[in-house]
């Protein structure tokens, strides 16, 4: 057998279990590498093949909690406590992101009627102690029909919604409240206390997670459709944002059934779907989770990461004529209305102000959309189900149809997460890439490549600065030559951010300079926007490490991941053309492989 090729251990990767999950480090760490033999004396690992790809080194698989696996050393406990404080770093930007915001989760019937439940509602009750406020709406369908089943009658459906006669109510009924009771039980112990009592007593540990449900939901009958009568079937009339505010206030997980109650007092069964997405829009919710069974896909069987509104819109609108959920899709948000979207999927402002906030289409709890907004004024929700979600016949489109219409209502960010993959909305919340399928309306709203008529735009944004001394002097005929190189953040016809960034392809490196907001729009992140902006731009070009020179503002980009180094590390091409004079500091930043899904444009005129 001939002998393996030996490869430095620096281009070796490090492979980790936490429990289910699975991490590969870009690199083995040096106090791992101290770890393997209690020395730097290991230099060369043999090389490995794995799943017929390349891999630079053997790779290690490291159980966190355990030994490794496939290296006889065992893991010391140092390098375990790196691991774990490394993980708590990571997260720690996500921590502040998250705190306070308000997440309705739809929890699909099928995840409800899996064993996946216990797991998921233990990640909530992590994450409500984090300071998340979450509105939990339960999916039925599955135990609604079984119990039919069971008690010899059928389930009725026509298009997205089911004919509730008697028999379905009664089911709808139990179902219901079972869940309910399934879930207030599943939240109420609480974590684990096995030893935290070191830390001394606290109350605190013996309280069990608040769980609120009522009367939040007010339905109307769907009543004779097209000749059908849909008996106790409902639709959203109002929420009670009022009453799930307060609970949520008092730190309690609001429990929303798809049970709503009509102004005459009958009870009357409403699509899970509609109710999670008009209480999404009600509440202006940060986020809309669904926690459905499988991955979202595309045609070569890829999970799709990410989508803008426009790109949902797309792939909807697309399946039209073989889907009854994209025809109903199309019906409520029209083309024409639609057309007036930017690339990123949001409506220009009407109010004439130039720096004014985007404009999102109002929603008002109740009464349903503002008028000339393309979206039906009745429409409170997005109902999906019935027979073609049942069959799966077009997959999840459904799903990204509902999604694409509460992010066109305002609700900036819809994740489609598969509840089957363990500690999915852990991994999905506080991971740069997350595992599941995120739709967004606004992740780089105006955001282009600069254009010969932006000049006089970019031109007043980089003037104070100059004249600062924070960046350099740039000529009209400068900034034209360099034009390529820029990119613009536009809202409302009005140049509000600039940036440019220069690459080194030979170095796989890019020099990021000029960035640049307007007064009027600093504080609202677009900083933070385009200098993400930037570093996806670079991935996708192939760049390994951004680089930037700066006299005034290196607080800004150290807290953005940048540190100090050398002159050594600036490209020889770009050494030649420092001013020295101006005693510039200069600040690298090594870019990590984008899995996010996110497409940049690539093209450098």
């Amino acid at each position: 057998m001939a002998a393996l090729p030996q490869i430095p251990i620096e281009q070796c990767q490090l492979k980790i279990l936490c429990g289910s999950n699975t991490i590969w480090t870009p690199q083995v760490p040096n106090y791992f590498q101290r770890g393997l033999t209690g020395s730097n004396s290991l230099k060369f690992l043999p090389f490995k093949v794995n799943h017929g790809k390349k891999l630079w080194g053997r790779s290690f698989r490291c159980k966190v909690l355990g030994e490794t696996d496939d290296v006889g050393f065992e893991v010391s406990s140092a390098v375990k406590d790196d691991l774990f404080v490394g993980f708590f770093r990571e997260a720690w930007p996500y921590f502040l992101a998250h705190r306070g915001s308000t997440f309705v989760v739809l929890i699909s019937a099928e995840i409800v009627d899996s064993p996946h439940l216990d797991h998921l509602l233990m990640d909530i009750s992590l994450l409500h102690g984090l300071g998340i406020k979450f509105v939990l709406v339960p999916g039925t369908h599955v135990q609604i029909d079984r119990l039919l089943a069971e008690r010899g009658s059928e389930a009725k459906y026509v298009g997205r919604y089911r004919i509730t006669d008697t028999d379905s109510l009664e089911a709808a009924m139990d179902t219901s409240g079972r869940i309910r009771l399934l879930i207030e039980a599943k939240l109420s112990p609480g974590p684990s206390l096995t030893g935290v009592r070191r830390h001394g007593e606290n109350s605190r540990w013996h309280d069990s997670v608040g769980v609120a449900s009522g009367n939040f939901l007010s339905a109307k009958k769907r009543g004779v459709v097209e000749g059908i009568d849909y008996a106790s079937t409902g639709e959203v009339k109002k929420i009670d944002v009022s009453r799930i505010r307060e609970r949520l206030d008092q730190d309690s997980i609001v429990l929303l059934s798809n049970l709503g109650y009509s102004s005459s007092g009958e009870v009357l069964n409403c699509n899970t779907y509609e109710v999670a997405t008009a209480c999404a829009l009600a509440l202006g919710a940060e986020k809309l989770i669904c926690i459905i069974d499988g991955p979202i896909l595309d045609e070569s069987s890829r999970l799709i990461r990410f989508l803008t509104l426009q790109d949902a819109d797309m792939l909807v609108r697309k399946r039209a004529e073989q889907s009854e959920t994209a025809a109903n899709y199309v019906k409520a948000v029209s083309q024409e209305d639609f057309n007036r979207l930017g690339s990123n999927g949001s409506l220009p402002s009407q109010n004439g102000n130039g720096y004014s906030r985007r404009y999102n289409p109002t929603f008002q709890n109740g009464i349903g959309f503002d008028n000339g907004n393309g979206l039906w004024s009745s429409e409170q929700g997005f109902a999906i189900g019935g027979q073609e979600k049942l069959s799966r016949s077009n997959g999840y489109l459904s799903e990204l149809a509902a999604a694409a219409f509460v992010c066109r209502g305002g609700v900036q960010r819809v994740h489609l997460l598969d509840g089957t993959i363990g500690g999915v909305l852990l991994k999905e919340l506080f991971q740069r890439d997350g595992v599941g399928t995120m739709v967004a309306s606004d992740l780089y709203e105006g955001a282009r490549m600069a254009r010969v008529s932006d000049i006089p735009g970019i031109k007043q944004l980089l003037q104070p600065l100059e004249e600062s001394g924070t960046l350099i002097r740039r000529t009209e005929e400068e900034l034209a030559k360099a034009l390529h190189s820029f990119i613009i953040v536009e809202r409302e016809g009005h140049i509000i951010a600039c940036a440019a960034l220069f690459p080194y392809f030979e170095e796989k490196c890019g020099e990021v300079a000029a960035i640049a907001v307007s007064p009027d729009c600093r504080g609202q992140g677009q900083g933070d926007k385009i200098l993400d902006y930037i570093e996806k731009k670079a991935s996708s070009l192939g760049l390994q490490m951004l680089f930037l020179l700066t006299t005034r503002t290196a607080d800004w980009f150290v807290r953005r991941g940048f540190s100090e180094c050398s002159i050594d590390h600036i490209p020889e091409q770009r050494r030649k053309k420092i001013n020295l004079a101006r005693r510039s500091k200069y600040y690298m930043k090594k870019l990590l492989p984008d899995k996010s899904g996110i497409r940049i444009d690539c093209t450098f005129a």
